[in-house]
């Protein structure tokens, strides 16, 4: 047998109550579960968000365990009250209860009934109807709970039964029961003074009633406060029933006034809208608003999406505005409307017409409010032209709410919550493109798609042409189109389609530019950077009211104001689409003379600040820094001094424009400007090994610079390819690159340049173990050398090959006179990096004391500098010195340092080096079958590098570990191949080895 569980009666039109069968009426314990209780029976069969539960609980700030408390209430809940179901769902939780056991839709359902029977014609119906639904209220809402996240909805439901009482006032006068009205209606009226549908109600049950005289008294008081309060006259139902009255007509109400609210003029929302959910989540918390009248603007550039994404909006919140939603178009961009105009509009579908509608564009104003005076409605106004087209639309009471979209920023009015709408992100793009293409063909196509999207710059107005295309076409593929957009040229003419093209949006907004702002927006078009600092933007445009002009260009969305970046400097964003319009104005109404003068006044101004902060950097790439064509600053000094007090930020922040710049300097045939921005931009990229960028840029280089016969500016390129090649650990590859380099800029008669692809030669020799290459290739780059700078790199590429010729003597003599020469410049990176090659030198020389010593101070020095690279390397020669003094633990700890910098700076050999030494120590924890995959993998790199003395260290230090598990023949074989790659006289490896060795040794060895 099964017993039902009887279900309670809620209650929350009056005390918020629970009655449990037979007839026992209960609350629930403590003001937070009341407060839950509450949220949940007003929003009943719907799901209410975690999120404001948590602000209905704790309007302050939640605890901590806000969300294990809320579970909580939610138990006690279900196990205080039989029969309550409360659902958790993805998104929050949800009461499920019938229509009969909450007060609140019973009310509902009978009031619905009662509207349905009086449009039947049945006012005796509809008057029961509408009585029953008013019982079920016992008082103000949650009468005695006050709950402030539940305002807004207390409000609306109080609206709510107004209405049904108006509208059971209207039965029932259609049914001649007047009689028993007037007292009735007479207290309501006491309570809300304004609203006219009471008085003239009254009015008629008065004149019906035979009280003549009183009801013409309700029309004197009721001008009477209209007039004295809001400065208007009554509306044209109460003027129409006064009239009647002095008639001794029969003022029956007529059914159009009944039908004036609730009012819907939206548009129909899109079928294939897409995305856009966090900024509808954003406007309606705005919109939500109960205490002010909230206004709400979306501004963004031409396409942006801004009047679908209002009309979408606000069909979701019609249920909060049940008085309805007023749609006005008022054309801003194109013909902005006439303020009279719309006010009478608005008028008529608010019930007024005729005479009724004054003549003054204010008093329009003052009778708009009063319709809208305790009505929840919600008021789109669409494509804004400025903040005077709009105060006199505003509601002047609260309960209705104003979302506004404009192209003008509408930074006048006051009070205004505002949305900039960016483009759409990756995913919604591609959504977008799905729903108008279909699924199918774009998943199938999806590169190609992407492409599709990164033209059309993610704006909604764009993809909605392009998808419109390609709906129009099935068999036209994507990879075609996408094509036609990629092409600047002709991007804007390929995006129209019908009457929706991307360029006509644009040009609204632009013809309504003041002249210098139409001239500083052409500008600001020859810039391919979309990110634009104030400086640039301010060298484009060359004026004394540059300011003006920008912020013309702000408010109307044209270009955005993004924020201050690191050095202080206010940063700009324009859109490619708007960039493209630009860029062809600028084409059709200035010379070719006016575009290149301007574009070279901006570009001198990014290569002098580009070479005075490369100046301040350390100099860590090897190749050198020319002095030519470097032009005069054009900048102020004051802005060049605070934009460069760190150049390590300025280049961080302008690293993606200068790259940009590169790639189109190239493209204009400016490639010796190009490569002077290089040459100071890798000052920066190096140091910090965004090998990535230099090489994309120096490829970019070379391929312009060959295709226009520019030989020496080729070679320069393919010489710093090789250095990326180099750190990277392509050996082989890097050595072929300087040899041919090294070729040619013999021929062109450059020697500078050549001294330092000589050096560079000489430290990948190195690397290969061809010691005596390497040394011929350093002497002969430091003969080679003019400046100080190549001839030290050179010096110190002599002494590493001599470490590997057994001529360490001669390196110790080199290695002191380049530390004197550091001490003498007080340069900390290259005093770091002297004390190193010092301290590697005094170990192959037998004095660990003194190599600790140094290599301790270099890695001090070093650490007080940028220098990365530097002191990863530095770090390794420590591990090492210290694992040959017996310091076990510090010298794992110092390659683990070195690992984890040169892993970041993305310098293979090195970590591998310093990861090979870790594992040598797992050997002497006992942790062998740990170190050799990790050992194998580092043989298989340093091998695919050609690095012979790095390949038999690691094979030494793997037969270690192979005999200490056992594997006799492996251990063999590594020890074997081992020694077929020793070089005789190699001090380097030798000692090398014998260090690594000593941290295979059991710990306490």
């Amino acid at each position: 047998m099964t017993w039902e569980v009887p279900v309670p009666r809620f209650g929350v039109l009056g005390p918020l109550t629970i009655e449990s069968p037979p007839g026992r009426r209960t609350t629930p314990r403590g003001d937070h579960q009341r407060a839950l209780l509450a949220v949940l029976l007003l929003n009943a069969n719907s799901s209410v968000p975690v999120g404001a539960l948590v602000e209905t609980l704790w309007p302050e700030t939640p605890p901590k365990s806000y969300s294990s408390n809320l579970h909580t209430y939610v138990s006690r809940l279900r196990a205080r009250f039989e029969g309550l179901e409360i659902e958790r769902d993805p998104h929050g939780y949800r009461l499920a209860v019938e229509p009969g056991d909450l007060d609140l839709l019973s009310f509902r359902e009978a009031a619905a009934a009662g509207k349905a029977a009086a449009r039947a014609g049945d006012p005796a119906a509809a008057a029961g109807h509408y009585r029953r639904a008013l019982a079920e209220w016992r008082g103000p809402v949650l009468s005695g709970l006050h709950v402030p996240r539940l305002d807004a909805d207390v409000a609306r439901l109080e609206s709510e039964r107004l209405a049904a009482f108006e509208d059971c006032v209207d039965a029932e006068l259609s049914d001649g029961r007047h009689g028993e009205l007037t007292g009735e209606l007479q207290a309501m009226i006491t309570e809300h003074p304004l609203r006219e549908r009471l008085a003239a109600q009254l009015m008629t049950a008065l004149h019906r009633a035979g009280r003549q005289a009183d009801s013409l008294a309700v029309h004197r008081e009721l001008r009477t406060t209209l007039v004295e309060e809001l400065g208007v006259e009554p509306g044209a139902e109460v003027r129409r029933v006064h009239a009647a009255v002095l008639r001794g007509e029969d003022p029956v109400p007529t059914a159009k006034t009944a039908q004036v609210f609730p009012i819907c003029q939206l548009p129909p929302d899109i079928a294939d809208f897409a995305g856009r959910e966090g900024e509808i989540a954003k406007l309606s918390g705005l919109l939500g608003e109960s205490t002010r009248v909230p206004v709400a603007v979306i501004t963004g550039e031409p396409g942006a999406g801004k009047s679908t994404l209002a009309v979408s909006t606000a069909h979701r919140l019609r249920r909060s505005f049940p008085d309805g939603q007023l749609f006005v178009p008022l054309a801003g961009a194109s013909s902005p409307r006439d303020l009279a105009d719309v006010l009478g509009d608005l008028l008529r579908a608010l019930g007024v017409t005729g005479p009724a509608i004054p003549d003054d564009v204010e008093a329009r104003a003052a009778v708009y409010r009063g319709r809208l005076a305790d009505r929840r409605v919600l008021v789109v106004l669409d494509d804004a032209a400025g903040p005077d087209q709009i105060r006199a639309l505003l509601p002047g009471t609260p309960g209705s709410a104003v979302l506004i979209t404009s192209r003008q920023r509408l930074s006048g009015l006051a009070g205004a919550d505002r949305l900039p709408l960016a483009p759409l992100s990756g995913a919604e793009a591609m959504s977008l493109l799905a729903r108008l293409a279909g699924p199918d063909r774009v998943g199938a196509e999806r590169a190609a798609a992407e492409r599709i999207a990164k033209a059309c710059g993610n704006l909604p107005l764009a993809l909605r042409i392009a998808g419109s295309r390609l709906a129009m076409r099935p068999g036209l593929p994507l990879g075609k189109l996408a094509g036609k957009l990629e092409d600047e040229v002709s991007r804007l003419d390929e995006l129209q389609v019908s009457d929706l093209q991307v360029r006509g949006s644009i040009a609204l907004s632009y013809q309504a530019l003041s002249p210098p702002a139409r001239r500083a927006f052409r500008l600001i078009g020859r810039c391919r950077t979309l990110d634009l600092p104030a400086w640039a933007v301010s060298t484009l445009i060359d004026d004394e009211d540059a300011d003006e002009a920008i912020d013309e260009l702000v408010e109307a969305s044209l270009l955005e104001a993004t924020g201050v970046d690191p050095t202080g400097e206010q940063r700009f964003r324009v859109h490619d689409l708007v960039r493209v319009f630009a860029t062809e104005l600028g084409r059709e109404l200035e010379t070719h003379a006016e575009r290149v003068a301007s574009v070279a006044k901006v570009s001198d101004a990014a290569l002098c600040l580009a070479d005075t902060a490369a100046r301040r950097l350390p100099r860590t790439v090897p190749m050198p820094l020319s002095d030519q064509d470097v032009p005069a600053q054009p900048l102020p000094a004051e802005l060049v001094e605070r934009l460069l007090r760190d150049p390590g930020a300025w280049f961080s922040v302008e690293r993606a424009n200068l790259v940009t710049a590169v790639s189109s300097l190239c493209a204009v045939g400016w490639l010796r400007k190009a490569l002077r921005i290089l040459e100071r931009l890798s000052a920066y990229l190096y140091l910090h090994s965004h090998y990535t960028d230099m090489r994309t840029a120096y490829e970019t280089l070379r391929d312009a610079a060959r295709e226009a016969g520019e030989g020496h500016i080729v070679v320069i390129a393919e010489a710093n390819l090789a250095v990326l090649l180099h750190a990277s650990g392509e050996y082989e590859r890097a050595v072929e690159g300087y040899r041919e380099c090294s070729k040619e800029l013999a021929v062109l008669g450059d020697l500078a340049t050549r001294a330092w692809v000589e050096t560079n030669l000489a430290h990948c020799l190195v690397g290969l173990g061809r010691a005596g290459e390497s040394l011929h290739a350093a002497t002969q780059a430091r003969e080679l050398s003019t400046v100080e700078d190549s001839g030290t790199h050179a010096r110190r590429a002599e002494s590493a090959a001599l470490h590997r010729l057994g001529k360490i003597s001669e390196a110790l003599e080199i290695d002191r006179r380049i530390l004197a020469e550091a001490r003498e410049s007080a340069d900390d990176r290259q005093l770091g990096i002297a004390l190193q090659g010092l301290s590697w030198s005094l170990m192959l020389d037998g004095r660990p004391e003194e190599a600790l010593e140094t290599i301790e101070e270099s890695v001090r020095v070093l650490r007080r500098t940028t220098a990365k690279s530097a002191l990863a390397k530095s770090l390794r020669t420590q591990g090492a010195i210290l694992a040959g003094a017996g310091r076990r633990v510090g010298a794992v700890k110092a390659y683990e340092n070195a690992r984890r910098l040169a892993g970041a700076l993305e310098e293979r050999p090195r970590e591998l080096s310093c990861t090979r030494a870790i594992a040598a120590s797992w050997i002497g924890d006992g942790r062998a079958d740990r170190a050799i995959p990790v050992l194998r993998r580092c043989l298989d790199e340093f091998r695919a590098m050609g690095g012979k003395p790095a390949t038999g260290l690691t094979l030494h230090v793997l037969r270690r570990a192979y005999e200490a598990v056992g594997e006799t023949k492996a251990a063999e074989a590594a020890g074997e191949e081992a020694k077929r790659l020793e070089v005789p006289h190699d001090a380097n490896a030798s000692t090398l080895v014998r260090l690594l060795l000593s941290l295979t040794e059991p710990a306490s060895a």
